[in-house]
């Protein structure tokens, strides 16, 4: 039953990340809303909801501050991990497409793989290699439906979702051991708290017009809605570790680019050509096929 339980919290969670991609595209192309204004109000609402929520549990969500080292390492993650994250995932969607920007974060391991190797000083085990391979052909597909002719989508597009592996990537090593510390709900609660404010300062929200969109309530429904699904993927995405293994939590996460796809198909209107769906199931074969064989890595190590 546990198992069971830890099964529907990361499907449950990957369908809520998948479908605030088309939310946010909808969003940016219907509307005159701009990256920095969405982000800012999105994050200050999942902010200040998971911060609510560990206080409703009883942790000292201010302790954090109280700490020198503790809160540098916060800030340096709010400002490269959770801004850098947000906003490349955004661009990515604002200059391609949610479809192509929720697969693009998959290039992630890669980085995590090739991070991993220059500290170690040793190359990545043939697994590895073959599976960053396999992900790399996928992505080749998804871009340029299998002609050398030339891509799908812009350069800047491309430049955008190498980015937005790079950050998801850092943003998944940097606050290790500072979560593991602190707790993961008091350091995403912040962080996006401080991205938030950031962002606000961007956009000068004090100044600008936007607001007046959130009188639509489709518009006030999408960006709540962003913030909300965003807030509880991960919660339960995280708690899901404590039923099942991190193998099977990366397979399952899958179900995110699969939402963002039938979505973005069924209510978008977005058009995928034959090759490109080969790709997608490249991508995610492969990307799976690393995320075991980098689980089965760490565990010959652990028993050595």
């Amino acid at each position: 039953m546990e198992r069971l339980k830890g099964i529907a919290m990361i499907i449950v969670g990957s369908i809520f990340w998948g479908a605030t991609g088309p939310m946010m595209e909808w969003l940016l192309q219907q509307t005159a809303m701009t990256a920095e204004f969405m982000l800012a109000v999105r994050l200050m609402i999942a902010g200040i909801l998971i911060l609510g929520i560990a206080a409703m549990q009883k942790k000292s969500i201010f302790s954090i501050w109280k700490n020198r080292n503790y809160s540098v390492q916060l800030l340096i993650f709010s400002v490269i991990g959770m801004v850098g994250l947000q906003f490349t995932f955004v661009k990515s969607i604002e200059v391609s497409n949610a479809i192509i920007a929720t697969l693009l974060q998959f290039l992630a391991p890669i980085f995590i793989v090739i991070y991993t190797s220059v500290v170690g000083k040793v190359l990545p085990p043939r697994s590895q290699l073959i599976g960053i391979f396999g992900t790399l052909v996928g992505l080749f597909l998804l871009l340029t439906n299998g002609s050398v002719s030339g891509l799908l989508v812009s350069n800047e597009a491309l430049v955008w979702g190498l980015l937005l592996g790079f950050t998801y990537a850092f943003y998944t090593l940097y606050p290790a051991r500072l979560m593991a510390e602190v707790g993961v709900i008091i350091i995403i609660g912040w962080g996006m708290i401080i991205g938030g404010l950031m962002f606000s300062v961007a956009g000068q929200l004090w100044k600008t017009e936007q607001w007046l969109l959130l009188l639509d309530p489709v518009n006030v429904f999408l960006i709540i809605a962003t913030g909300i699904f965003g807030s509880f993927a991960y919660i339960l995405f995280l708690t899901s570790l404590k039923y099942i293994s991190p193998v099977e939590t990366s397979i399952l996460s899958s179900f995110e680019p699969l939402t963002a796809m039938v979505i973005s198909v069924v209510w978008l209107g977005a058009t995928l050509y034959s090759w490109q769906y080969v790709g997608i199931l490249l991508m995610l074969v492969f990307v799976v096929y690393l995320s075991i064989a980098g689980s089965k890595k760490a565990t010959l190590r652990m028993s050595k």
